[in-house]
């Protein structure tokens, strides 16, 4: 790149013209010497086959079913670790590292023996391997998370994860409603927690804390006041390696594991899954992916993404089920890129928040216009190239431009997926072409394991979330109250298939409301099948209400319209039936609200800008231009709205776990400001 601006910037020579245009034909060279492109595997048009109901099926499998496993041998969790254990030939399975130090690994063998280690000694302590067994995990992503599920899944117990941000009240509340008498964390502070609602007896049921830290005396004595016994996972592990007992593998469809969702309103739901459900969703993707990669023992993935949430779950079922090996970040998120420079992993799950850094960062690096004019025109080249199914990260461009983002990554990354939220079509056009990987985008949720539909293979369109993978069916019904119909191709998503969960924990009218008599998940989304059989996303029906005229409002799909707006962070629209119109609540970005306001002739820190009235009129106004671009209708665009300098966070209470706004929390949180605004528009 600085040879290249040298020689365009300086006076140039006849040596110097020479050199340019040997530095053009080397590019004319690259961009015309390309590999085999990547087709899809079949015809996109003829792909989805439509049966009875309305459902679609994304592959028909010789014998008309639905995929539940990859391999015969290969039914359970329990199946999957061993399968991938005579795979790997007992190669490296989990690594850890501390900072400027490389990964150590663990094999798949030590894993696996710490594994019956730990179940022996856990049932040692009087636990019994039935499915109805529960042991809950409060730990950050680490090897003793896994270490601690294949415990479970080796005495068919149920894992069930704690999340390190739900907070102390639905810690106590998902305890006590799983029955758990042990719970393993990693850090003594987790323990302290679990004791102090012990000392005040609201979870009665918990006799055992093992924490995976060192820890004093204190701690033991602490939970001896409160009838808990405090071990450490070394004790426990040496416990059951003197009283080894013999595995109790599961069934299929035994509960492998209880993932509760925080929900932006009332209490969690616990998701019970089974082996089956999890399995058959890792085995489909496996399958989606088969035509252009197959994962395999050389394969390594990086674990930052939380292991209580489905998503990363099957990620790393994957990887296990082939003998891959899996590494962990140091615990700290503003560590991973050194991490990933480290590790160097071929595969990277992803969430698009990470992948708007990984573009913003890039166009950060082009300042001047040249070099914005530069890059735009190698993205443009590079996706020219994607367009007919061509990845690569060996062009012309990738050497000149693209190749410092690609090392951060760590150099080897062959395939990313991004799911849990919607990203950008023109980010995700950007990273596929400057990234020169394959890029997949998944869309699904707990309830159908993690993914229920899939990006093809060599089909590198933007702005859907794929086709059905093989272990579900999708199909749309009538939304009427909000005029979408099956007829016209959109309406709510509904899944069925072997990854669909067996229902709530002890909540049977919540189970009632998602899965309906014939066993289809009501997803609360709203589809379209494109003309191409992959799904759009365009809507959303939970989270709907009416204006005080009676028209129906869907506030996520005017957020996800107005985050594109460059000067805004986060945004909460608010309505209801008392009202006759829409306000809302901004948080600008912080990096870009000072270039924004000074083109107005504002300046001042970010408070100051976000009291400014001129600054929040420009922004209105960016708000009002891209909801008739997106056509919104009048009654959907917000009517005014209030600047707040501070982000919607986790720990705030703001969002869920998983991100998702807390509504209810934000109305309550900002009710002082949506009444002035009211009061101001009357």
């Amino acid at each position: 790149m600085e040879v290249l601006l040298s020689f365009l910037f300086s006076p140039l020579s006849t040596a110097g013209l020479v050199s340019v245009f040997t530095l053009f034909g080397a590019a004319l060279f690259y961009l015309n010497t390309r590999p085999t492109p990547i087709r899809p595997p079949i015809d996109l048009n003829q792909q989805t086959i439509g049966i009875k109901d309305g459902a679609r099926r994304s592959v028909l499998m010789k014998d008309d079913s639905l995929v539940s496993y990859h391999y015969d041998d290969t039914r359970t969790l329990y199946d999957a670790f061993q399968k991938g254990l005579k795979l790997s030939g007992n190669g490296p399975c989990l690594g850890w590292r501390t900072k400027g130090k490389p990964y150590q690994w663990l094999k798949y063998k030590q894993v696996s023996d710490r594994a019956e280690h730990l179940g022996s000694g856990l049932l040692h302590r009087g636990l019994k391997p039935q499915p109805d067994q529960f042991i809950g995990i409060f730990a950050q992503n680490r090897p003793e998370w896994i270490i601690c599920e294949q415990a479970c899944y080796t005495y068919s117990m149920v894992a069930v994860p704690l999340y390190d941000t739900l907070g102390p009240e639905a810690l106590v509340y998902i305890i006590n409603r799983a029955d758990i008498s042990v719970v393993l964390c990693d850090k003594p502070v987790k323990a302290e927690t679990l004791l102090e609602n012990c000392e005040k007896k609201l979870t009665p049921g918990l006799k055992h804390i093992i924490v995976m830290d060192t820890f004093d005396a204190a701690l033991v004595e602490r939970g001896s006041k409160c009838s808990v016994d405090v071990l450490s996972m070394a004790e426990v592990e040496t416990m059951g390696k003197d009283n080894l007992q013999k595995p109790v593998p599961p069934k299929p469809d035994d509960i492998s594991i209880v993932c509760f969702t925080s929900g932006t309103t009332g209490d969690p739901k616990g998701a019970m899954l089974t082996h089956e459900n999890v399995l058959s969703d890792a085995a489909a993707v496996i399958k989606v992916l088969e035509s252009t990669y197959t994962p395999s023992p050389e394969d390594t993935s990086i674990s930052f993404l939380p292991l209580a949430h489905m998503f990363e779950r099957v990620v790393q079922t994957v990887i296990f089920h082939v003998g891959g090996r899996v590494g962990f970040f140091q615990g700290d998120i503003r560590l991973l890129p050194d991490d990933m420079k480290t590790l160097q992993p071929t595969i990277f799950p992803v969430v698009p928040r990470l992948l708007n850094r990984v573009y913003d960062k890039v166009q950060s690096g082009a300042q001047s216009p040249f070099k914005k004019w530069l890059l735009n025109f190698a993205v443009e080249r590079k996706f020219a190239e994607v367009k007919q199914g061509i990845m690569r990260n060996n062009s012309i461009w990738d050497r000149l431009i693209f190749h410092k983002v690609q090392e951060s990554l760590g150099g080897r990354v062959r395939i990313m997926v991004t799911g849990a939220a919607p990203i950008s079509p023109s980010v995700l056009n950007f990273l596929r072409a400057c990234l020169g990987c394959q890029i997949f985008e998944a869309y699904g949720q707990t309830e159908c394991t993690a993914g229920c539909t899939f990006t093809v293979p060599g089909d590198w369109t933007s702005g859907h979330v794929g086709a059905p993978i093989p272990c579900n069916v999708v199909k749309l019904v009538d939304v009427e109250e909000m005029n979408y119909f099956a007829s016209n191709g959109e309406g709510e998503v509904c899944v069925k298939g072997k990854n669909v969960f067996v229902g709530y924990l002890k909540d049977p009218e919540r189970t009632a409301e998602a899965l309906d008599p014939d066993g289809w998940l009501h997803t609360g989304d709203i589809g379209k099948w494109l003309p191409s059989g992959v799904l759009k996303i365009i809507d959303r029906k939970k989270n709907i209400f009416k204006l005080a005229q009676g028209e129906y409002i869907a506030p996520e799909k005017i957020e996800n319209v107005y985050v594109r707006s460059s000067p805004v962070a986060q945004v909460f629209v608010h309505g209801d039936s008392l009202q006759s119109c829409l306000v809302g609540v901004v948080v600008p970005d912080p990096e870009v609200l000072p270039g924004f306001a000074d083109k107005l002739g504002v300046s001042g820190s970010l408070e100051d800008l976000c009291n400014n009235q001129e600054v929040k009129k420009a922004i209105l106004s960016d708000l009002m231009r891209l909801g008739r671009e997106a056509g919104l209708k009048s009654f959907e665009q917000v009517k005014d709205l209030h600047l707040h300098p501070d982000q919607f966070t986790i720990e705030n209470g703001l969002l869920t776990p998983t991100l998702k706004a807390k509504r209810a929390d934000l109305t309550k949180f900002f009710k002082p400001q949506i009444d002035s605004l009211y009061a101001r528009l009357q």
